[in-house]
């Protein structure tokens, strides 16, 4: 059977037959196996990796928990050791998949605000036990688990001008399917916003309403949900602020001036990065916990900014920019590792090179402008890798990257 080694489309053996990913004859095949034990395997390495099948409006196959590292790195189904991105912390205590397809996240966040806020009185209760803090995902952690869950820390050539908003709004809300948080469906408490058109304006904000009528308060709380967008501009007055996000042009989320100050404060080095001279316009993704200050009006609880590059790929800063934009016009083949919630991006690659064999390359990005732990912890990290590294000291020129592997077939 022939494995591709460097792949444009997964192929998959479902009882004997290979189907590539594209095959109109590949949901009926899906179809067959779907509720039984037989599972496909994906071909992209010699002997295949065994898979599931998943339904939700037609039968998609899975990654099998914890097999990422066993594809080919240039399979769709390729996933980093967990222990190169943020994503190893949060593994086991904030991420939990008891079952293929079925996911438990574990989150700092509430999900509803009570009406009001007893504050104890008197001394302090003996506690009843001691026990391990375990960790959990901020809202920001989640915004990457999300964005890598959807793909878009994930980059090949036949994606170039395939992303878009729509593309966008589709997959993220594919990416909170079966997911789970604080005992509720995260789909039913997730909001991104639909690509803009005047002629259809109407219906997208109708949806939106019915959407977002979860909100109404119960019993007195006030549920929240979780709206994703890309930052548009906010308008400050003396009596607050509205904050517009794009493709919502009538729709501002409300904010006191205040929390606008803190916004720009606490993200001050995102803000200078959207007028950085890097030859490319990044964006600026918002991720807010909104709830409703009277009837469609909606009021931000929590906010949390990440910025991507032109193509949606989340960055940790202006430095990482170039490097992901020379990748992108040399047409390779890279993932972005993410943070989540590690103290510092800095002991992981700034990108990891995946047409290069059967072992990703892994990418380092070099500042002056590092802070100094920052830059204690990337070298170590260059250390760790030894030979097979890449670096940039960002002070010189970009070095060429290690050649890609020509597309092979066994």
């Amino acid at each position: 059977m022939a494995v591709i080694a460097v792949m444009d489309i997964q192929q998959f053996s479902i009882r004997g037959h290979a189907f590539p990913a594209d095959d109109p004859a590949l949901q009926a095949a899906l179809a067959q196996m779907h509720d039984t034990p037989d599972r496909p395997r994906c071909l992209c390495v010699p002997g295949g990796v065994e898979m599931y099948v998943a339904h939700h409006s037609q039968f998609v196959v899975k990654r099998m928990p914890d097999t990422g590292p066993r594809h080919h790195p240039t399979c769709p189904s390729f996933e980093a050791e967990p222990g190169q991105s943020g994503l190893g912390e949060l593994l086991g205590d904030a991420v939990i998949e008891a079952a293929p397809g079925n996911l438990e996240l574990r989150v700092d966040f509430p999900l509803w605000r009570s009406g009001a806020h007893a504050v104890p009185r008197g001394e302090p209760e003996v506690p009843a036990e001691v026990s391990e803090p375990h960790h959990r995902m901020s809202l920001h952690a989640l915004l990457h688990w999300l964005f890598e869950r959807a793909g878009f820390n994930r980059w090949s050539p036949a994606m170039l001008g395939k992303r878009n908003q729509g593309v966008l709004h589709k997959y993220l809300l594919e990416a909170a399917l079966n997911v789970w948080v604080k005992g509720l469906p995260l789909a039913d408490r997730l909001y991104v916003s639909e690509p803009f058109s005047e002629e259809h304006k109407a219906d997208a904000a109708r949806r939106r309403r019915e959407k977002l009528a979860v909100l109404a308060p119960q019993e007195g709380h006030s549920p929240l949900v979780i709206v994703i967008g890309e930052f548009k501009a906010c308008d400050v007055s003396p009596l607050g602020c509205r904050l517009w996000i794009k493709h919502m042009p009538d729709a501002p989320l409300l904010l006191t001036v205040k929390t606008w100050d803190r916004l720009q404060r606490v993200f001050s080095p995102l803000w200078e990065a959207m007028h950085a001279d890097v030859g490319s316009t990044p964006r600026l993704m918002l991720a807010a916990l909104i709830r409703a200050r009277c009837e469609h009006s909606y009021e931000i609880d929590t906010a949390s900014l990440m910025l991507t590059s032109e193509q949606w790929i989340p960055v940790e800063g202006v430095f990482e920019l170039p490097l992901v934009q020379a990748l992108v016009q040399q047409q390779r083949r890279f993932v972005k590792p993410l943070r989540y919630d590690a103290r510092s991006a800095a002991g992981f690659a700034n990108a990891l090179l995946l047409d290069v064999g059967v072992e990703p390359v892994p990418l380092h990005v070099l500042s002056a402008f590092m802070a100094p732990k920052d830059q204690a912890a990337k070298l170590h990290a260059l250390k760790a890798a030894g030979e097979k590294a890449w670096v940039w000291n960002t002070g010189e020129l970009m070095p060429a990257f290690p050649m890609p592997v020509p597309r092979v077939g066994a």
